[in-house]
């Protein structure tokens, strides 16, 4: 017998270490089967079959691969935790404590199964997914949001809260949209009723001022104005100054009027901007109608004409994203307006600007773009003669190019396109800048309200 044990033993020593392992955890489920035999009960007998208990860890170790070798270092057995919501929890306690408690009223009862929640929104999260985790019916949250259309802008960081009742029918949504706005939302029968409540911050005035270093955005940032106010800023001086092109030691100083809360800008306006670039001094004032005029009340953007040429000539083609292409019949889209010029026809700049291109290229052949401002440009194509160069300040009327018949074209006329924040519009129909200054009145009103400004605007 001893001697078949050996034999067994060498046997399984020279097997591979993963066949030991197999043949190891084989065995421990074998025993561990056999351990765990259900209890057989036999009337007619007169002992009974007790089941052999195991502790937990001992069944893990069974269950290791590494059964049959020796290990050193117990393995802890993980154990997954459910997590819950604060306020979950302390609803659950409380709905236990009412079912074990008979003499609770109802409308105790009633109170003690309503639940508030407050919830910061998360990126991702929508007004549906928010609602309906902690219970709110789907059929609620479509209610709501088909009747309050605003609810499906949140924003990451607003506030929600709201109100359920036994039911967990919603009641009430609060929306803290910012911290002078809040929305609420009651419930009057199938009907969410919206009060919107603004709380009023206090309105102070500021001046900031600051030396560009590197781009403008980034020595506005460094000088305190927000992404917002320096926008406001550029915006309101682009028909000026080109902001690409300030450079190292320009100066600048703006008056904001800010909204604070708890010492907080919330929101905030500009008053009135200087720059000097250059050795020379730019403003931007802000009247009473809510436009930016210069030191003598001019407005600042400049009028454009609805015509790049002296008079109207025919259209020979309109503005057409779906058009094909008359040269290669494929369908392209016709981003401007030809116009049926004679060759040698006088091209006009329709309002004031900076040439940023004049030169031959491909299908437009010689052509020319102008930049106005920040938001438009204006290009003109297959022209016979430049009369500008790249750099080149022009004014509205200015003549910049004859017309021709260069580049992809199948007769003489001109291409007209107008592009704002860079996409083509139909020049013939979208709404053109248009300023005037002040007069009378309201002209001696703003040059005295210049004098109390400018003295603000002060450079170091």
């Amino acid at each position: 017998m001893q001697k078949i044990v050996r034999t067994i033993a060498l046997a399984y020593n020279n097997l591979p270490r993963p066949h030991r392992i197999m043949l190891g955890s084989l065995t421990a489920v074998t025993l561990v089967v056999a351990a765990w035999r259900p209890s057989v009960y036999h009337p007619e007998s007169s002992f009974i079959v007790k089941r052999a208990a195991l502790e937990p860890e001992q069944l893990k170790a069974l269950l290791l691969p590494e059964a049959n070798e020796a290990v050193d270092v117990a393995q802890p057995i993980q154990v997954t935790d459910i997590l819950h919501d604060e306020l979950e929890q302390k609803a659950t306690d409380d709905i236990n404590d009412d079912e074990t408690n008979d003499d609770v009223r109802d409308d105790d009862r009633d109170e003690i199964h309503s639940a508030t929640h407050e919830y910061i929104v998360s990126s991702g999260d929508t007004l549906s997914s928010i609602l309906t985790q902690y219970g709110v019916t789907l059929s609620d949250v479509a209610l709501l949001a088909s009747q309050n259309s605003g609810l499906s802008n949140l924003v990451i960081g607003q506030q929600l809260s709201w109100e359920s009742n036994e039911k967990q029918e919603l009641q009430r949504l609060t929306w803290q949209v910012s911290r002078r706005e809040t929305r609420v939302y009651d419930r009057v029968g199938n009907v969410f009723e919206e009060t919107q409540k603004i709380q009023e911050g206090e309105w102070r005035n500021v001046v900031l001022s600051g030396q560009v270093s590197g781009s403008f955005i980034d020595s506005a940032t460094e000088a305190g104005l927000s992404r917002a106010e320096t926008n406001a800023v550029i915006k309101a001086l682009q028909w000026q100054l080109d902001f690409h092109k300030l450079r190292k030691g320009d100066q600048f100083t703006v008056l904001l009027s800010r909204e604070e809360f708890d010492g907080e800008s919330e929101q905030s306006q500009l008053l009135a901007a200087r720059m000097r670039s250059g050795g020379k001094d730019y403003y931007a004032i802000r009247a009473d109608d809510g436009k930016y005029y210069d030191r003598q009340g001019a407005g600042l953007a400049s009028g454009f004409m609805r015509f790049p040429t002296a008079k109207p000539y025919r259209v020979s083609s309109h503005f057409n994203p779906h058009r094909v292409n008359p040269v290669t019949g494929r369908v392209a889209p016709h981003k401007g307006v030809d116009f049926a010029t004679p060759i040698g026809t006088p091209v006009l700049a329709v309002g004031d600007g900076e040439v940023v291109t004049a030169k031959y290229s491909g299908a437009a052949g010689n052509h020319v773009v102008i930049r106005h401002g920040r938001q438009y440009t204006t290009h003109y194509m297959h022209l016979q003669k430049l009369l500008v160069s790249p750099g080149d300040k022009v004014k509205r009327g200015d003549r910049i190019a004859l017309s021709g018949n260069t580049g992809r074209s199948t007769g003489p006329h001109l291409h007209y396109e107008l592009r704002i924040n860079k996409q083509p519009v139909n020049p013939l129909m979208a709404k053109l800048p248009y300023a005037e200054g002040l007069s009378g009145e309201e002209r001696a009103n703003y040059l005295a309200q210049v004098k109390e400004v400018v003295s603000q605007l002060q450079l170091n």
